[in-house]
């Protein structure tokens, strides 16, 4: 059996209608991706199967200040105490060898006095190697194999100490440390400034002590496959910044609000508003500095995925002058306030030059009426407060209501042939 034909034809039934609408760009999904560097610049990366562990016992020390504190407290414990007890096996093996744990030879010469037992001989290896010397127990001239072992415990003494006080300094005195008061904005932005659109986001120091010769380098880290199909998991794509163009370095006295202008050699030249929140790319800020008291070379870093980076927004201003001293206000450190901004690409910013113009001319009309509101409601405001009583308060009324006047209605009515109009008031 044939299928019924429809009485309405194929090009105004729905299907067909709705072909005819311009469809919209779908966008899909950002797919939840790893971040490469944490907010609080640690490295979210995992180190696997390597084979040649023993590389990392060629550089003792620096094993041991990377190691954790706990690791570190636990590995000099036992350095000291194996120590202990290895040269008090060594004074007790003297004084064995020698006869002075005889009772039959208590009045003759002993290599060290007072050395009966292997406890007494740990005891007296504390005292020689943390040099406390209570005075009870001493080595004697009499004996060559103890003055032998004294010179050899005080020489592995002093190398453990050596050791030990500069893996400690080196663990307290680390870049990192210096890095937790160099603070960066919770979220970065995209607006207009200088007629260009520009990535922004914002640095500071909490501390008076300042970085010498500070820098700030940006990098994107995103996934891309290579015209012959190799794919980059991690691509880091160098962006320039304003700083980086005149080639100087930050005096990073006060907060500043570091730029990049998305220009045809930045990675975000063809992104727009909507592509940006789809995308899976990684911003990462990089600071670096030399600390003022310590002379030490800081680093701190951080990074913002695509659902921090706010486009049409702007940072407020938190430094102002009191009293002849400039002061900043950190609790508005990364607050924003949205501005008009295309949502367009700066690709497509640059070739239709008239998107910007109107976002612009709408930005300055809508700042113009919001400037007239506010004036109206300070002089309705002061208009109020001046109406005193009685008579006073009667006269502003009737000012005031006189303007509410309703204006003259003018009605027109066709004339004959609908060639003429006559106003009836």
């Amino acid at each position: 059996m044939l299928a019924r034909k429809s009485i309405i034809p194929e090009e105004f039934g729905l299907p067909g209608l709705a072909s005819r609408l311009p469809r919209k760009p779908v966008f899909r999904d950002r797919v939840n991706k790893a971040r490469f560097i944490a907010k609080n610049g640690s490295c979210n990366l995992a180190h696997k199967n390597i084979r040649e562990q023993g590389r990392f016992l060629q550089d003792v020390f620096t094993t041991l200040v990377d190691l954790k504190w706990r690791f570190t407290l636990v590995i000099f414990t036992t350095t000291f105490v194996s120590s202990w007890l290895l040269f008090a096996m060594s004074w007790w093996l003297v004084a064995f060898a020698h006869g002075d744990m005889d009772p039959a030879r208590k009045n003759e010469t002993h290599c060290v006095t007072d050395v009966e037992s292997f406890i007494s001989a740990f005891l007296f290896s504390i005292e020689v190697q943390v040099t406390i010397g209570f005075g009870g127990r001493m080595i004697t001239e009499h004996c060559l194999a103890a003055i032998t072992v004294l010179i050899l415990q005080n020489i592995v003494g002093l190398i453990i100490n050596a050791v030990m006080l500069g893996c400690i300094f080196m663990k307290t005195a680390q870049s990192n440390r210096r890095a937790e008061t160099l603070i960066f904005s919770r979220h970065a932005v995209i607006a207009v400034r200088n007629n260009r659109l520009c990535f922004m986001i914002r640095i500071g120091d909490l501390r008076k002590s300042m970085i010498i010769g500070a820098t700030v380098r940006l990098q994107v880290v995103r996934k891309t496959t290579t015209p012959e199909g190799e794919i980059i998991p991690i691509h880091q794509i160098d962006v320039q910044t304003e700083s980086a163009l005149a080639s100087n370095s930050l005096f990073l006295l006060a907060p500043l609000i570091i730029c990049h202008v998305i220009d045809k050699n930045s990675p975000l030249y063809d992104l727009s508003a909507m592509e940006l929140q789809c995308s899976d790319l990684e911003v990462i800020v990089i600071l670096e500095g030399v600390v003022e008291t310590t002379g030490i070379t800081t680093q701190a870093r951080t990074s913002y995925v695509s659902e921090e980076i706010q486009w049409g927004h702007r940072f407020v201003p938190i430094v102002t002058e009191e009293e002849g001293v400039y002061s900043v206000d950190y609790s508005k450190f990364g607050n924003t306030v949205k501005v008009s901004t295309p949502s367009c690409s700066a690709r497509e910013l640059d070739e239709k030059p008239y998107i910007l113009i109107q976002t612009l001319q709408k930005s300055e009309l809508s700042h113009q009426n919001s400037l007239r509101k506010r004036n109206s409601m300070r002089r309705n405001n002061s208009m109020r407060k001046g109406g005193g009583g009685g008579s006073g308060s009667g006269g502003s009324l009737r000012r005031n209501n006189s303007g509410l006047v309703p204006p003259k209605v003018q009605f027109f009515t066709p004339a004959e042939g609908g060639q003429s109009l006559n106003a009836v008031t």
